[in-house]
């Protein structure tokens, strides 16, 4: 099952899609030995795996190998984080998404924020973007980075303020043909609950430190639970922390 209908099907209101994050071939064979129903990366994740910062430093190319070696790797849907999807003009997307879904992804990831610039994009800009990778027939999970922003930058994320703006580009952003609204960054469980009721795609929350569990998520009526950078950042701290006794064993046998 790779295609982006079945894939869609998976996003069901109060019983969500859980996609805990992968970063290459093996993680991903990991995550799917577990019982994923589908497999998802993270921007963060993926370019950290190959020394590379966030934000579309690593080049296109070598994430398209990434999403073309997870595909192969395992026989599951695969969502690829797409960021800004390496363009700001529809023309630009649209090719890069038709090469995106080239490798066999069923969909990804795309965020309104301007990568390597500031705030975010109009929203009517926004739609056109989504619009033009839409047409290359991966499933757009389309991210807004409004809640995310607040959080990176130290302040208040759960501010009901932003809500209206959300359910707007949301709205936006479904008659663009997007198929999922991605909301990282919130983490109160009534705001998620009243962005689920207004929005008219499903709604994709991010796990949080200290957020209620993914039952409670689903409760609020979510339908996908992404685990972001975290199970990379894990990962990475569990290898370092064996690699460190591992050394410090290895210090008196000289």
């Amino acid at each position: 099952m790779t295609g982006k209908t079945e894939f869609g099907a998976l996003h069901r209101a109060g019983s969500p899609l859980v996609l805990y994050n992968t970063w290459e071939a093996g993680s991903a064979r990991a995550v799917a030995a577990a019982g994923a129903r589908a497999i998802a990366t993270g921007s963060m994740s993926v370019a950290g795996a190959h020394g590379y910062a966030d934000g579309e430093d690593l080049p296109l190319a070598d994430l398209l190998r990434v999403a073309r070696e997870i595909v192969a790797a395992v026989d599951l849907p695969v969502s690829v984080d797409f960021e800004g999807g390496y363009a700001a003009d529809p023309g630009g997307l649209a090719a890069n998404a038709r090469r995106l879904a080239e490798t066999g992804a069923a969909g990804c990831n795309f965020e309104d924020r301007v990568v390597a610039g500031e705030g975010l994009y109009a929203v009517e800009h926004q739609a056109a973007r989504i619009a033009a990778v839409a047409g290359s027939g991966l499933f757009v999970n389309a991210r807004t980075d409004l809640f995310l922003s607040r959080l990176m930058a130290g302040e208040n994320a759960d501010d009901p303020a932003l809500l209206g703006e959300a359910i707007a580009r949301a709205q936006a952003y479904t008659h663009a043909g997007a198929q999922c609204f991605f909301a990282p960054g919130l983490g109160d469980p009534a705001l998620i609950t009243e962005l689920c009721a207004k929005v008219p795609l499903p709604v994709n929350i991010m796990r949080l430190p200290g957020m209620v569990d993914n039952r409670a998520l689903a409760a609020c009526g979510v339908a996908r639970i992404s685990y972001g950078p975290g199970p990379w950042q894990q990962a990475m701290a569990a290898l370092e922390s064996a690699a460190k006794e591992a050394l410090a064993g290895a210090a008196g046998l000289a």
